[in-house]
Parts: C-alpha cells; sequence; structure tokens
C-alpha cells in the first residue's frame, strides 16, 4: 500500500473508531431508560437526587449525539468530494428526507412497539435528517456559507433563552421547533402525540461544523497539519466551555447552581443542557471529540479494530439496537411477573414505572447487546464493502 493510501485510510479509520465509540457509549442509555429502576421517575444529572455512578452514566452518553452529528456533517463533506456539487446536494436532499421518514416510522416504533403510533418520538435521526435538508441548500452557496451559518447557530442560538416566547401559539411551535425543544409534545388528537425532543436548528449548527471541518481530512491534507488544527481548535473549544460556566451568563438556558457541598458543585458543573443543546454543552462535548479525533489517527489496536466496525455501520447499529433492547425489554416484562394488563404504557410499551433493576445489571445489559451486535455489524460491514447497490448509500 502507498503513502497517500495509507494516509487515507488512517484519516477515515479515525473517524469510524470515534463514530464506533459513541455508538457503544450510546446504546449504555438508551439501556438505563429501558431498564434501570429510577428512569421513569427521576433526573440522573440532578445534584440533589443522583449518584456519582448515576451521574457518570447519563452524563458520559452526553458526548454520543453531538460528536455523531457533528461527524455526520464531517462524512458529507468527504462523500461530496466524490461527486458533482449538483449531485452531493441531491444526495443529501432525498437522504435527509429519506432519515426523517425512518426516524418516524421505524425507530419511534423501535423505542414504544407501539403500532397504533400513539406517540411518535422525534430524536437525533430526525435533527440529522432536517439538518442534511439545510445542508444540501447552503452547500450548494458556498463552503464558507455552511462555515459562517454553522457558527452563528451553535454560537447564537441560546439568544432565544434571554427573551420571553411569543405570546402566538404558532409562532411559539415554530420557535420550539426549530430552537429551543426541550421535550415538546405536540397533540395530533386525543389519542396520537408528537414528542419533538431535538430542535432542529442547533444540531443544524453542529452539522454545518463538522462540514466545515471536512477540509482538513481531504486527501492532500498533511496529516500533521490536520492533527495540529485539531488539537488547538479542540482545546479551545474545551477552554470555551470551562470559561462559558464559570462566568455564567450565556451558553445554557439553566444557569449553573451553586451548593454548599464540593461534590454537588462538581456535578452542577458539568450539569448542562441537552434539549436544546446549549453552546455550553456543545463545547464540552464537541472539544474532546476533536481531540480524540487528533489522537486516535495512528492507533491501531485490537480495540480501534472492533470501535471501527461499529462506526462503519452505525445507522445500521442504532436500528437494530432499538429493536433488540425493546425485544429484551419485553422477555423481561413477563420474567419478572408482569401481566398483559400492564403493557400499554406511554410512551414505551412494556415499560411500567415501577420495573427495572439496579445500575450493575443496566451495565449488563448493555455489555451483552453490544457484543451480539458485533458480528452483524462485521457481517454489514463487509456486505457494504463488496456490493454496490445504490440502497447502501441510505443505510
Amino acid at each position: 500500500m502507498n503513502a497517500d493510501l495509507t494516509t487515507t485510510s488512517k484519516r477515515i479509520l479515525s473517524i469510524d473508531i470515534l463514530r464506533g465509540l459513541v455508538m457503544i457509549i450510546m446504546a449504555l442509555d438508551h439501556t438505563r431508560d429501558f431498564f434501570h429502576i429510577g428512569a421513569m421517575t427521576g433526573d440522573p444529572l440532578n445534584p440533589d437526587t443522583t449518584t456519582g455512578m448515576l451521574f457518570f452514566t447519563r452524563w458520559i452518553t452526553h458526548f454520543c449525539a453531538p460528536t455523531f452529528v457533528f461527524l455526520s456533517g464531517l462524512s458529507a463533506y468527504l462523500s461530496a468530494q466524490k461527486k458533482t456539487p449538483a449531485q452531493a446536494s441531491l444526495f443529501l436532499l432525498k437522504r435527509g428526507i429519506w432519515l426523517i421518514f425512518i426516524e418516524i416510522a421505524v425507530i419511534s416504533l423501535g423505542l414504544t412497539f407501539n403500532l397504533q403510533y400513539n406517540f411518535i418520538i422525534l430524536q437525533v435521526i430526525w435533527a440529522i435528517g432536517w439538518s442534511m435538508v439545510f445542508l444540501a441548500l447552503a452547500s450548494r452557496i458556498s463552503y464558507r456559507m455552511v462555515l459562517i451559518i454553522g457558527l452563528i447557530l451553535v454560537f447564537g442560538h441560546n439568544v432565544f433563552n434571554l427573551f420571553p416566547e411569543p405570546k402566538d401559539a404558532t409562532a411559539g411551535m415554530i420557535l420550539k421547533v426549530f430552537f429551543t425543544a426541550s421535550g415538546t409534545v405536540v397533540p395530533l388528537n386525543s389519542n396520537h402525540f408528537i414528542g419533538v425532543f431535538y430542535a432542529i436548528l442547533p444540531w443544524t449548527g453542529v452539522m454545518f461544523l463538522g462540514y466545515g471541518i471536512g477540509i482538513w481530512f481531504k486527501r492532500n491534507y498533511e496529516a500533521k497539519i490536520r492533527q495540529r488544527n485539531l488539537l488547538i481548535v479542540g482545546s479551545l473549544t474545551v477552554l470555551l466551555f470551562i470559561g462559558l460556566r464559570l462566568i455564567n451568563v450565556y451558553g445554557d438556558p439553566a444557569p449553573r447552581k451553586e451548593y454548599h457541598d464540593l461534590f454537588k458543585n462538581l456535578l452542577a458543573f458539568f450539569n448542562v443542557s441537552k434539549y436544546p443543546p446549549s453552546l455550553e454543552y456543545l463545547a464540552m462535548t464537541i472539544g474532546p471529540a476533536m481531540l480524540i479525533l487528533a489522537v486516535i489517527e495512528n492507533l491501531n489496536n485490537r480495540f480501534t479494530r472492533i470501535t471501527s466496525v461499529y462506526g462503519a455501520v452505525p445507522f445500521f447499529y442504532y436500528v437494530i439496537h432499538f429493536y433488540l433492547l425493546h425485544t429484551l425489554l419485553v422477555v423481561l416484562f413477563f420474567a419478572t411477573g408482569y401481566s398483559t394488563k400492564e403493557i400499554v404504557q406511554i410512551p414505551f410499551l412494556f415499560r411500567p414505572v415501577t420495573f427495572g433493576f439496579s445500575l450493575p445489571f443496566v451495565y449488563l445489559i448493555w455489555i451483552c447487546v453490544v457484543v451480539s451486535l458485533y458480528l452483524p455489524c462485521r457481517w454489514f460491514k463487509k456486505y457494504k464493502e463488496t456490493h454496490r447497490q445504490w440502497w447502501l448509500s441510505y443505510v
């Protein structure tokens, strides 16, 4: 293998390693939602009520969505290099619409197991889908425009937290869906609801910034300069988080709370808002992601080879893991003595409020699920590498 191809493979592999790592960690949060005894009744990030281990279990998964969306933008840039601008834009548009459909029809069903779709849950795939639609439009204007819009959205969207909500119901709903959603429930009728948990445009900003650094990952870009850029920008982003958190004036809709307790103050310092993703939240997560990208490019060991398998087929893994987790939930629902009368729960069927296990058992389930998905992911990765059907680019 020549030097150019070696550099290229390392560059792309680092993306898959990081993406695979966040996919593995992401499953921990969903496992906790389905199986932890306190998941339906308590806030694991509340310093007043949580424990150190429970806080960490939820907090570490904060890194998943921003990193995944950021890398989606980076991958979109690299994919566009193989296409004409018109082809790249059209592909992003079609894939964005496809992802929105998948969120509603497939992933929401995996989460709820409700064939009547009484509660449709709109999360990260919904946000990625819309972000790709907007990226399809902005990328046709210019690369610089994508980067500028991304910076404005990420740094400026918390401005809306400084003003009261519009009195007009329609304007208020539009503002929530696009900027400030933190669990907005939209009633369709008396029996059907939509839960908007990911405000679209802050996540669009994250994707645009990922697209913006894509130029560092082009084939002819020097690896040392790429790593230096990632280290500098990643470090500055972490420092931005620390500075904003200490100043405690702008960057999060919920200002940091002070306690007369060192441990609680430490937890409060890192307890930033994900819904919607505040500037502090994004700085706390994307900064370390860039630092990790800089470090892992030259890593090649058994662990990185395993994580890169998950990262090479993230959509496949993401969809399958929900159905596997919920199937296990059904099994344990009946195995622990619950009856068919207790199936109907909102939003998750087979998930009564009183159901659940201790945190160590949650970790055991998580590890088993991740391990069981390795071989299917490896098979699908090889299938994608050896087949060229058009639909593979959408999964």
